[in-house]
């Protein structure tokens, strides 16, 4: 078992501690229900008490930590801060995201404005086949069936996953930019999953 030291603070609560080893050794973001299992006498109620007390530890300026507890992907996570992203990258310490291809991007994107939505709908918004693409998208686990749609065969229903939340740094989906604004997004930050 790997074993780091850290500094906390010695005021932070005994919960808080708890939830900062298990957010230091997740590789995923973590539920607050799968928080609460660590301490189920706190409840939900108290893992966000004890979340906040941790987010405020790590965003202190005085403390000048270089990671912050991010909310993504329906967890929390402990992250590098961004500003120290590109060293990392550059220095290829962190394992580095695989990219996407421009149609992998299309097809996703209207997966993500359109779920669930059957991949002949996708076909049709796209104007191409999408088999391949999307079997990519399922193998990263940006996408999965998430049903059938009622009608002739029955055909499979795809929605994004957590992991496509974790991957856009999103909490919800309702934080996808707006159609307006995705072109600009896009350019802003290029294909890099």
């Amino acid at each position: 078992m790997l074993r780091v030291r850290t500094r906390s603070s010695p005021r932070m609560t005994a919960l808080a501690k708890l939830l900062e080893a298990a957010l230091f050794a997740a590789l995923r973001p973590i539920s607050e229900a799968d928080l609460a299992r660590l301490e189920p006498e706190a409840g939900v109620d108290g893992v966000r008490r004890a979340l906040d007390e941790l987010r405020a530890h790590y965003d202190d300026p005085e403390a000048g930590h270089a990671v912050e507890l991010v909310e993504q992907g329906g967890g929390w996570q402990l992250l590098t801060r961004a500003e120290y992203a590109e060293a990392i990258e550059r220095a290829q310490i962190a394992e580095r995201p695989q990219r996407l291809t421009a149609a992998a991007l299309e097809t996703l994107a209207v997966i993500a404005y359109r779920q669930p939505i059957g991949r002949a709908e996708v076909e049709e918004i796209r104007g191409v086949a999408v088999g391949g693409v999307l079997k990519t998208l399922v193998e990263r686990g940006l996408v999965d069936v998430v049903g059938r749609a009622e009608g002739l065969g029955r055909p499979l229903l795809y929605g994004t996953t957590p992991r496509f939340l974790e991957q856009f740094a999103l909490r919800h989906l309702e934080e996808l930019p707006r159609a307006d604004e995705l072109a600009v997004a896009l350019r802003a930050n290029p294909a890099t999953l």
